[in-house]
């Protein structure tokens, strides 16, 4: 069991990526959607890698890549073999983005984003405000003046990755155990902070979600989960942005995978936001608590990927602990069969997120058209039936306005009688609802590589952003995610 008031040491000179930290942990106890999703495999063939396997459920599995290990041939190819969503260990952080006020250098974080870009990764930025690795001209303001240069790092790298990334971690680390606000330079400047950092976050870009990212929550009726529940309950009731909450789910010192660990993700989905867990290592690389943690994920349908901290043990901050699913010599363990045999038992099977974290039915009906880049619905704004429409990307929520029926006459119909329909046949044509009228621009070829085309133009459903409320339009098929669906 870990101590019942863990402590978090500070960061000593030459520190490794993470701080030592100690899991509050309950009882043990054993025990969606970000978009990879292209067309479903056979369900009996089991998929041979953790990216793909997790891909079947329409999740990830990713893990946090260092740039000054990628001349590291076994480390590269087990990275690159092995996941699909890739984290920049500290290449991405303040003091490495903008180590002087006002000059920003991404050439580390570059390096990361385009090596796994180029073997069809994800990336997630990590992070954007964090009381540590804070570089030293930022470490020296407080007040008004700290809080400008948050909001200027924000707005400086955010602007930099642009549309490029799947999440980012834009808060990191501001609770204490108990559930306090954890006391900051950032805290000392306001205790809207946090919100101010997650407004400037969607500003800068509205096409990525936004995800506060802890350590120490995975235990339901822990003080610090629930400090950390209640700010998330309260932005969601006020409109404050944010999209996803990461958990660590670092167990170590002997702490084990709370028994509540599913409902600490439910709880957290049901608030309407993702959850991931986003540095997972284990000591000791416990075959039942990594299979129990993936199970739990697989579990909650708004769970939409896991991430463990580094490649292999040798690469882990915590190395000494074996935590990781690779030994030093980058052979697979058996934590890693564990991880697998999870993650395609779940298979295609897991339905797609109704938003409250639990498993849902398609509306009576019809599918839901769901995109692989993103993992949200093609949705009908505001459950309009009005003709010329447009539609875009919105959660995936159960209701009518997302319900699509392919007909034998290759059309997609929503509310029975209006028809998925392009307004033109050229690049970027708007695609909207209109009544159904049997001519070829309503009508639509449901692909097995996941995307759909125009039958008039053979153009593919396309959208330029990830986030809620993009549009959808017909544009020059070209193989990328933002070009793939499934209707499930």
């Amino acid at each position: 069991m870990a101590s019942s008031s863990p402590a978090v040491p500070p960061a000593a000179p030459g520190r490794r990526s993470r701080w030592t930290r100690l899991l509050a942990g309950a009882a043990a106890g054993a025990l969606a959607t970000v978009g990879v999703l292209t067309a479903m495999p056979d369900a009996n063939a089991a998929a041979g890698t953790l990216g793909a396997a997790a891909a079947q459920s329409g999740r990830y599995f990713g893990t946090a890549i260092a740039a000054n290990r990628l001349g590291d041939s076994t480390y590269t190819t087990i990275a690159g073999r092995e996941f699909n969503m890739v984290t920049a260990e500290n290449e991405m952080k303040p003091e490495a983005t903008q180590p002087n006020r006002g000059q920003f250098t991404f050439s580390a974080g570059d390096q990361i984003y385009n090596w796994a870009t180029q073997r069809g990764m994800k990336v997630r930025g990590h992070t954007l405000a964090w009381h540590a690795q804070q570089p030293g001209w930022m470490q020296s303001l407080g007040g008004s003046s700290l809080r400008q240069a948050m909001i200027d790092h924000i707005n400086g790298v955010m602007a930099h990755y642009k549309g490029k990334l799947a999440a980012w971690d834009v808060v990191n680390e501001a609770f204490n155990e108990d559930g306090s606000r954890r006391q900051s330079n950032l805290q000392s400047t306001g205790n809207d902070w946090i919100e101010v950092a997650f407004r400037t976050a969607r500003n800068a870009d509205p096409s990525t979600k936004l995800c506060y990212n802890d350590y120490n929550i995975e235990n339901w009726s822990y003080g610090k989960t629930q400090g950390v529940y209640n700010m998330i309950r309260d932005f969601k009731s006020r409109g404050v942005p944010i999209d996803c909450v990461g958990l660590q789910t670092h167990f170590t010192g002997g702490s084990s995978l709370p028994g509540n660990f599913q409902t600490t993700l439910s709880s957290f989905a049901a608030l309407g936001v993702d959850v991931a867990l986003t540095e997972v290592d284990v000591t000791n690389s416990s075959t039942s608590q990594y299979a129990g943690l993936t199970q739990a994920c697989l579990n909650v349908a708004r769970c939409i990927g896991i991430t463990v901290w580094g490649v292999r043990d040798s690469d882990s901050w915590r190395a000494g602990e074996s935590p990781l699913l690779f030994d030093n010599g980058g052979n697979k363990k058996a934590a890693y069969t564990s991880v697998l045999n999870a993650l395609n038992a779940a298979g295609p099977s897991t339905p797609p997120s109704d938003g409250t974290g639990s498993p849902s039915t398609p509306p009576t009906g019809g599918n839901r058209i769901v995109g692989a880049q993103s993992g949200r619905c093609i949705d009908v704004p505001s459950a309009s039936q009005n003709d010329g429409t447009r539609v875009q990307l919105y959660d995936c929520n159960g209701q009518t306005n997302q319900a699509w029926t392919l007909t034998s006459s290759k059309q997609l119909t929503v509310y029975g009688a209006k028809c998925l329909d392009a307004a033109g046949s050229g690049n970027g044509s708007a695609v909207q609802i209109y009544s159904c009228n049997g001519q070829a621009n309503q009508q639509w070829n449901v692909n097995s590589n996941g995307t759909i085309t125009g039958v008039q133009s053979g153009r593919c459903l396309d959208v330029w952003g990830t986030g809620n409320g993009q549009q959808v339009q017909i544009y020059d098929c070209n193989g990328q995610a933002n070009q793939r669906f499934s209707m499930n």
